[in-house]
C-alpha cells in the first residue's frame, strides 16, 4: 500500500485540484507513505480524528489504564546528547530535537489506547501505530496557510509553571528558533507571512498528571490556483521544522548519525482533506507496535543551553496518554 514521495505528491495534487476527499500518512523521511480516499481508508480500518471530526463511533473503554515503561538507559542517552552537543558547539546546528524509543507495558491494545485518549488529532492504524498529537502541522483554509509549531514542555504541577515556562531562556531561544524556522517555510510557499500568535500555552491532562505546553501562530497567504500544488507544497515544508531543528537539512544529517533508530512514521505527517480545506497534524505522541511489543517514541529540543539530565527527564515526561 504504500507510495513513493512521488506519487504522494501526484495522488494530493489529483485529488485536491478536483475537490475530492482523501486522507494521507508520509513518515519522517518523506520517502514514504500512502493517500487514499475516506472509503479505503475505512475498509482498511484507519481511525483518524481532527479537531473532533472523526470517521468512526468512539468505543468508551471500561478498563483502567495499567501503563508502565522501560525507560533508555540513562548513558545511552548521555552519549547521544554529547553528539548533538558537539555539533552544537561547532555551529552545525542551533536547534536538534532528539528522540528514542521506550518499550512499554501496558494492559491496552493501539485500539483501546486510541479510544481512550483524547487529542485534537488521532490516528490508528490497526497492527502499526496509534497516534494522539496536540501539534497542528499545517491548516490550509479558504487560500490561507496557517502553522503551529510547538516548543517548550513542563510539568504542569508545578507551582507557577506558566510563569516558569514563559520565563525559561533556554525555552524561549528553543522556541524562537522554530518560528523563525517555520516563518522561512511559509514564506517558500506563501506570501505575508505573519505571526499572528506568540507562545500561547495550552494545557494537556494525562494519566501521568497535567503538562503546559507552548505553542505560536504562523499565517500565510497562498497563491491562486494552490490546490493543484498542494502535493509539492506539502513536501516543501517536510519535514516538519518542529520535530527537526534548525538549519534544517544539516540537523537531519545529526539526528540520523546521533538517534539509534529508524524514527519511521513518527514526526511524520499525517492529515485529512475534506474537499475543500486541509487539516495535517505532526505525528507526534505515539506509540508503534512492534515484534517485541509496544513501543513509545519520544524526544525534545536541543539547544546550548540544554541541561543533559533536564532534557532526559522530559522525554519520559511525554510518555503519556491523554486520557478522556
Amino acid at each position: 500500500m504504500l507510495h513513493s514521495h512521488t506519487e504522494i505528491i501526484n495522488k494530493i495534487n489529483h485529488f485536491s485540484v478536483r475537490n475530492e476527499a482523501f486522507f494521507f500518512i508520509i513518515d519522517f523521511s518523506g520517502e514514504n507513505g500512502f493517500v487514499i480516499t475516506q472509503d479505503e481508508a475505512d475498509n482498511i480500518g484507519i481511525l483518524h480524528n481532527f479537531y473532533g471530526g472523526e470517521n468512526h463511533v468512539n468505543n468508551l473503554i471500561k478498563s483502567s489504564l495499567k501503563f508502565d515503561f522501560i525507560p533508555v538507559d540513562i548513558l545511552t542517552y548521555k552519549n547521544a546528547f554529547e553528539k548533538v552537543a558537539y555539533h552544537l558547539q561547532r555551529g552545525d546546528t542551533y536547534l536538534l530535537n532528539l528522540t528514542f524509543p521506550t518499550p512499554l507495558q501496558t494492559n491496552l491494545s493501539l485500539s483501546e489506547i486510541y479510544h481512550l485518549s483524547n487529542a485534537p488529532f488521532k490516528l490508528l492504524v490497526p497492527g502499526h501505530f496509534v497516534v494522539f498529537s496536540p501539534e497542528v502541522f499545517i491548516t490550509v483554509r479558504d487560500s490561507m496557510i496557517f502553522s503551529h509549531p510547538m516548543k517548550g514542555t513542563i510539568d504542569g504541577t508545578i507551582p507557577g509553571a506558566e510563569q516558569k515556562l514563559l520565563a525559561d531562556e533556554k525555552e524561549l531561544f528553543e522556541h524562537n528558533t522554530i518560528v523563525d524556522l517555520i516563518r522561512n517555510d511559509l514564506s517558500m510557499v506563501s506570501t505575508n507571512v505573519k505571526v499572528s500568535r506568540f507562545r500561547y500555552i495550552d494545557r494537556i491532562h494525562t494519566n501521568r498528571g497535567d503538562l503546559l505546553q507552548a505553542s505560536s501562530e504562523i499565517t500565510g497567504e497562498l497563491p491562486d490556483g494552490y490546490q493543484s500544488r498542494l502535493g509539492n507544497i506539502l513536501y516543501t515544508l517536510l519535514p516538519a521544522g518542529s520535530v527537526t531543528g534548525a538549519p534544517k537539512e544539516k540537523t537531519v544529517e545529526i539526528i540520523r548519525e546521533a538517534e539509534t533508530y529508524d524514527r519511521g512514521f513518527y514526526t511524520g505527517i499525517f492529515g485529512f482533506y475534506d474537499g475543500k480545506s486541509l487539516s495535517s497534524a505532526v505525528s507526534i505522541r505515539f506509540i508503534e507496535q512492534t515484534n517485541d511489543g509496544l513501543v513509545f517514541k519520544s524526544g525534545g529540543g536541543i539547544t546550548a543551553l540544554s541541561d543533559m539530565e533536564s532534557e532526559y527527564l522530559e522525554m519520559l515526561k511525554k510518555i503519556y496518554v491523554p486520557v478522556i
